[in-house]
């Protein structure tokens, strides 16, 4: 049941990518029968011209368009939040799964546990390591085996680990208090089996509160993404002004106890014009080094304030980024049903072919040409390489001109892909230089 619910809402996230290739797919059978079978040559005889013969699916195409756009602003968000909230808790009840290759895995309270490798067939974890923290002392405890088994028990309280040809490391508590007379006594020892059980108490598949993954941009919809847009252009605003304050408040301009004190005896010393060469000169050499050391230690302690405020900065417009990708998806992906049917139906009439054989093969070429194209597109905005409208919207900018020349040469009855008419195009070409050449 877990399982089906799951997979419910992981189907229903898929729904907007699968519905532009579902409207392709459905135009170009429907128009290669129709071609097929001579139907639209008889509709065209009849005077219906094969726009006309379109109109009734248009009409129809743009209530999916705003079914669509109603489905990836209400229903998606959604879908989005129970899916991730499930798979949380899946997770967190079954932590042997989310143990990854080469990287400490820490659900499990008082335990860290690394695995190099692990084959994901027969579930042999190798190399492992398990730190023990349960006595909140440090890594006093650890134990190292060469391959290991892990099963959950049927109550599931418990996660049994089966370790194999390893040994275990102990660092023995001392009462000596100085440091000077400690030994640092420890215990090893090797063995060829050992078993670690984990206690899971508290890890039940209790539903976690969705409130948690509310903020995420995939659960919000356009109201919602619009009001995080300018918070968060609001917060970085706010940021570069602070930083640039900050920078010329505390890091450009230091004061110096020692400058203070040279400067009131230059000027006990009657001086007319007190200059900062004239401090400076007034220093002594060991003054001066303390001086150099100072100013080195300003400009890493700036240096390094700079850096953090630029990975922050990064940071937050990179979130702000995925909020624009993700408010502009809502449109895009629905107005790319419309786009994909004026390729699909008029390719259908031109190629005159139905059924599933040539309608699937050109359907999934021309689905995988917008896709790479939205791929592509959208990396460039996640990257700042393009704004959200121009990375968002590149697919069916690129498409749609495609679109209307396939539905002018339909109507025109062209025999665009016909391959005796370029043959006979290239014959003619030859002929042409032939006779000059003459």
């Amino acid at each position: 049941m877990l399982l089906a619910e799951l997979m419910g809402y992981a189907t229903t996230t898929l729904v907007p990518m699968a519905l532009p290739l579902a409207i392709l797919l459905a135009s170009l059978m429907t128009f290669g029968n129709l071609g097929e079978n001579y139907e639209l040559v008889a509709l065209k005889s009849a005077g219906i011209s094969l726009f006309g013969i379109m109109r009734p699916l248009i009409i129809l195409n743009i209530f999916m368009i705003i079914g669509a756009f109603y489905f990836s602003n209400n229903i998606l968000p959604w879908a989005n939040l129970k899916m991730t909230a499930l798979m949380y808790d899946v997770k967190h009840q079954s932590p042997e799964l989310s143990i990854k290759e080469g990287a400490f895995f820490n659900d499990i309270d008082g335990y860290s546990i690394k695995v190099e490798e692990k084959d994901y067939k027969t579930g042999m974890l190798r190399k492992v390591m398990v730190y023990d923290h349960s006595g909140k002392k440090g890594n006093n405890n650890v134990t190292v085996a060469d391959s290991a088994f892990m099963t959950m028990t049927e109550d599931k309280r418990y996660l049994l680990m089966e370790m194999y040809n390893g040994y275990s490391y102990a660092e023995m508590e001392e009462k000596v208090s100085k440091r000077k007379g400690r030994t640092y006594p420890h215990r090893r020892d090797d063995f060829e089996e050992q078993q670690i059980v984990f206690n899971l108490e508290g890890s039940d598949l209790n539903r976690t509160d969705e409130g948690l993954f509310k903020k995420h941009y995939q659960m919000l919809n356009l109201d919602q993404l619009g009001h995080a847009q300018d918070s968060l252009s609001n917060l970085v605003l706010t940021r570069k002004r602070s930083f640039g304050d900050n920078l010329l408040r505390s890091n450009y301009f230091k004061k110096s106890a020692k400058k203070e004190e040279i400067q009131e005896k230059i000027i006990s010393g009657n001086d007319s014009i007190i200059l900062s060469d004239n401090l400076y000169l007034k220093l002594s050499i060991s003054d001066r080094k303390q001086m150099y050391k100072m100013a080195i230690n300003y400009a890493r302690s700036t240096k390094s304030y700079i850096a953090t405020t630029e990975k922050d900065l990064y940071n937050f417009q990179k979130w702000l980024r995925k909020h624009q990708i993700e408010w502009h998806r809502k449109f895009s992906l629905s107005f790319a049903c419309l786009v994909l049917f004026f390729i699909g139906a008029p390719l259908g009439a031109i190629i005159r072919k139905g059924g599933l054989g040539m309608p699937a093969v050109v359907s999934v070429l021309f689905f995988l040409l917008y896709y790479i194209i939205s791929m592509t597109g959208e990396k460039f905005v996640r990257e700042g390489v393009l704004p959200a409208y121009q990375g968002m919207w590149l697919s069916s900018v690129i498409l749609l001109p495609l679109g209307i020349f396939l539905s002018y040469k339909a109507a025109t009855d062209s025999v665009i892909l016909n391959i005796e008419s370029y043959f006979s195009f290239v014959g003619k070409f030859i002929n042409l230089f032939r006779r000059k050449k003459k």
